[in-house]
């Protein structure tokens, strides 16, 4: 039986209406899929040098449209790469290298010395400029070779546009041919402590600055917040515009240093954009089973991706507020029988699905296709498919 353009339409809109309902407080039909492959897994199984896809994505299309009609997700299976060597190399990065395997790493690199506090709590905009820039980027020392700064960012963004284009033009090619979900505005951002700590201080710079100097990491804090709320504002809201937040520093610290420096500004920030009709989604990576309590004060239908945790315990204790996604181990796609794949997602589908709220995808992105048995895979995202379905919807 020929698929038509119509029948291809209503399936996209039946698979946006998934998750629309569930943003929407509404239980849908079935639990929506969201699951995908990264442009890197997709060149590796196609038998592409990881490297060469980087800089002609055009190159993964086939195995991009295999995988498509393979794997029942209902957002697109491709993810086009966002790190793209075309940018960082302009720039001369040193808080970006790509492997030897061709994936992007991000360093621990540091932008900001400790000496640079009062700067950034007096002038941040000018401090990331004069004196982070040149140190994240070699070609962005804007006072000793401005045209040179210039030209390095013409030169990042002629080159990675071109290759956003590429891929936009590709993931729209996929879409119309196999009706995945039309996706929703979103802009990333990131945690006001995170900013500091992933493109300024380091990791284990921050971690230093938190135990010697609680009260200039404080006030950093507060001073470049306008700068993130403004990046993390969407230019288009509507019902479903979100701002992403990968959450990254807050494991790693204590609680008292979690709330005074981590989660006040964040909560805020959360907040602010909620009082304009943006929602958040929030990926806590790692474990966050502790703060499950502060989790619960942020505003309601906030999206809530989990790493680690109890899925039972996160359930009952946020399941009712917040809507929920990841925690499935991508673990189980490598570790365990097709048959073992399906019981377990059977059992987690059980946990999960009672009242809605809820959206399939695992708890972490593959890195390589050694993470993925694509058989497995397929497996799980059929159980989904099939098993996760609300009687009474």
């Amino acid at each position: 039986m020929e698929i038509t353009m119509s029948d291809i339409k209503k399936l996209q809109q039946e698979r946006t209406q998934l998750f629309h309902d569930v943003y929407d407080n509404k239980i849908p039909k079935r639990v929506p899929i969201n699951v995908t492959l990264p442009q890197n897994v997709i060149a590796e199984y196609a038998g592409i040098d990881i490297k060469e896809a980087n800089w002609n994505p055009e190159l993964v299309e086939k195995a991009a449209e295999e995988l498509c009609g393979m794997i029942p997700s209902d957002t697109r299976v491709y993810a086009m790469q966002l790190l793209l060597p075309a940018k960082y190399q302009a720039l001369g990065a040193n808080n970006m290298e790509v492997s030897s395997t061709g994936t992007m790493q991000h360093p621990n690199h540091i932008g900001m010395y400790p000496e640079d506090y009062d700067a950034l709590i007096e002038d941040p905009y000018a401090c990331i400029v004069e004196r982070v820039l040149p140190r994240n980027y070699r070609s962005l020392d804007f006072k000793d070779n401005p045209a040179r700064a210039m030209g390095a960012i013409y030169q990042a963004a002629q080159g990675s546009n071109a290759i956003i284009a590429k891929c936009m033009a590709m993931g729209r090619r996929l879409n119309d041919k196999f009706g995945f979900r039309t996706a929703d505005p979103r802009v990333g951002c990131y945690a006001p402590l995170d900013i500091l700590s992933d493109n300024l201080r380091s990791l284990s710079g921050m971690c230093m600055d938190i135990r010697r100097i609680p009260d200039k990491v404080k006030a950093a804090v507060e001073a470049i917040y306008p700068l993130n709320y403004k990046v993390g504002l969407p230019k288009v809201i509507t019902d479903y515009t979100t701002v992403f937040f990968p959450l990254h520093m807050a494991t790693f610290i204590n609680e008292k240093a979690f709330e005074s420096l981590w989660w006040e500004p964040w909560f805020r920030q959360v907040n602010d954009y909620a009082s304009l009709g943006v929602n958040s989604h929030a990926f806590c990576e790692h474990n966050w089973m502790r703060y499950l309590d502060y989790l619960m004060e942020l505003p309601v239908n906030t999206r809530l991706q989990f790493e680690q945790g109890d899925p039972k315990i996160i359930k009952e204790k946020l399941g009712k507020r917040f809507i929920l996604t990841g925690l499935f181990p991508l673990s189980t796609l490598r570790t365990c029988t097709k048959q073992e794949c399906i019981n377990k997602t059977r059992e987690y589908l059980d946990i999960m699905m009672p009242g809605g709220k809820f959206i399939f995808s695992f708890d972490k992105s593959p890195l390589s296709l050694g993470d993925v048995n694509i058989e497995n895979l397929i497996a799980v995202c059929e159980t989904v498919r099939d098993y996760g379905v609300y009687s009474n919807p």
